[in-house]
């Protein structure tokens, strides 16, 4: 039997980058421990889309250690003075002892990983990677793959974007209020370009802004294409240029469903090391939009 023991800040990184290897983030991204003491120790993990001050101070209220998806800082900063939002998510942190962890890009194209976390909430079977051939870097892991994407098994390279099938064809009005109901709700909801009466069967998703994927999608035999941040003339041209709808969520609500199975992942790596942590999900809403009034 494997003997228990306190995990630290270190142990729970270990873990995090054995899952979601640095090495696949883009050149432009931040990822990786940003804040805390690597050897301090750790009893219960909070993981959250965005580090913004409402986490921090959630993060302060009895976790050691808080993952986000979202990096803190993006672009380079010369201070972290309390007259910012990300100094008071800083000084925030340090004060209650937290430690601050992001998995950002490199959770975007691994396998489980965001984009998969996604097509599970919407129920699709057969998931695979939009494209085949990128699949790649099998990850070594201590244990057996899980195909719920909750153990600590291998990990996967499969770039951005999943297509996979729904159990039966609906059509696409029914289509997207499956999405509703399985996404956090937010004041923006749900938009979709199309018919209402469109069948669906086939779907693409991206976690974050992925528009960019709709050709790709299309390729792939999707009928639809679910991503955040679309924008007017890209979603216009795509829609020209595509025979494929685009169904429109929130950022942190297409990535939200991803920090349940990070945090699964996290527990079940710590246990083959002999290490135990309590993991919670935050449920602060941080997308950015608040309120919305419907058009008449």
């Amino acid at each position: 039997m494997v003997s228990t023991r306190v995990a630290t800040v270190s142990d729970c990184v270990a873990v995090l980058e054995q899952a979601f290897p640095p090495a696949w983030a883009q050149s432009w991204d931040a990822v990786g421990l940003a804040v805390g003491d690597p050897e301090a120790p750790v009893s219960a993990v909070l993981f959250a889309v965005d580090p913004t001050v409402e986490v921090a101070v959630e993060a302060a209220g009895g976790a050691q250690l808080l993952v986000t998806h979202h990096p803190l800082f993006l672009r380079g900063t010369h201070g972290v003075a309390e007259t910012g939002p990300g100094g008071r998510v800083v000084a925030t942190l340090i004060r209650a002892g937290v430690a601050l962890y992001t998995a950002h890009t490199n959770a975007d194209v691994a396998d489980p990983g965001v984009s998969d976390a996604l097509a599970a909430a919407l129920g699709l079977r057969r998931v695979g990677p939009l494209d085949p051939g990128h699949s790649a870097d099998v990850h070594p892991a201590d244990a057996q793959p899980a195909g719920d994407g909750a153990g600590a098994g291998p990990t996967v390279c499969r770039g951005l974007g999943r297509i996979g099938e729904l159990p039966e064809p609906e059509p696409l009005d029914r289509f997207c209020a499956r999405v509703a109901r399985a996404l956090p709700a937010t004041a923006g909801g749900v938009r979709a370009t199309g018919a209402a009466d469109r069948l669906v069967r086939r779907v693409a998703v991206c976690g974050g802004s992925g528009g960019e994927l709709a050709g790709a999608a299309r390729a792939a035999g999707a009928d639809v294409l679910v991503t955040a941040d679309g924008r007017h003339h890209h979603v216009l041209d795509t829609v020209g240029e595509h025979p494929i709808a685009v169904v429109d969520v929130a950022h942190w609500a297409s990535e939200w469903p991803w920090l349940t199975q990070a945090a699964a992942r996290l527990e079940a790596g710590l246990r083959t090391r002999g290490r135990t942590v309590s993991t919670s999900v935050s449920a602060i809403v941080t997308d950015p939009w608040r309120l919305h009034v419907p058009s008449r």
